[in-house]
């Protein structure tokens, strides 16, 4: 289920576009300001971002800015003007298109597809447990919208977690799904990936510590 951020400071606007969205399968989170914008997308991974031009804290544009250094967020801007300058300068900081107020829900919900469909919405990821995404054919992963920066092994362990949330996974059982018949490995090895897959996982989420450690046992996932 593709998931909206819309950042719209105009209540009915907001409540209009949100029930043209969920009922046409979208997840969509309201944010009625720029700084609420930038902490949702830090908490939680988006496929495309609908922002207002004219927000009461932080323009459009300025936000836009702002969450393109988070992430590659596809973009599509909501404004009462019409000015082509206005337009140009949206399309040229990245804006991958452009509805003017007063429009169609129906209209803004069909833009949104195309935009998903143009490529951005086509990946592979899909949605997995405490803010991760992951694209298993395309060997990847994301966290809270961050694609992670990982080694061959970082990945078969964090891919491993991932595919029973919540449950524990020996060190044997690593061993034997990551580095499989491989001779210089041992439980140091797997203690020392998950070491450094931490500092990673911190580097994008400070307080959050999704891998749990259960002493004699193994490693989990956080499931929620």
């Amino acid at each position: 289920m593709p998931r909206i951020l819309l950042v719209e400071d105009e209540p009915a606007i907001a409540q209009t576009v949100l029930y043209a969205l969920r009922t046409e399968g979208f997840e969509a989170r309201h944010c009625l300001t720029g700084g609420e914008a930038m902490r949702a997308v830090r908490e939680q991974g988006f496929d495309l971002a609908l922002l207002d031009v004219g927000l009461p804290d932080i323009g459009g544009f300025a936000l836009c800015r702002e969450l393109r250094r988070q992430r590659d967020l596809p973009v599509i801007f909501l404004t009462a003007h019409d000015a082509e300058a206005e337009r140009i300068l949206g399309l040229e900081i990245g804006a991958d298109d452009y509805v003017t107020k007063p429009f169609s829900p129906r209209e803004l919900v069909a833009r949104v597809r195309v935009v998903l469909r143009r490529g951005h919405g086509g990946s592979a990821f899909g949605a997995s447990a405490h803010g991760f995404e992951h694209d298993a054919e395309g060997h990847r992963i994301r966290y809270q919208g961050r694609l992670l920066d990982l080694t061959r092994y970082e990945y078969g362990l964090l891919a491993a977690l991932l595919q029973r949330p919540g449950a524990v996974l020996s060190r044997a059982q690593l061993m034997d799904r990551v580095w499989g018949d491989a001779l210089d490995s041992g439980d140091r090895t797997i203690d020392t990936h998950i070491k450094t897959l931490r500092a990673k996982l911190r580097m994008v989420a400070p307080e959050a510590d999704p891998i749990r450690t259960h002493r004699g046992l193994g490693y989990s996932l956080e499931s929620a």
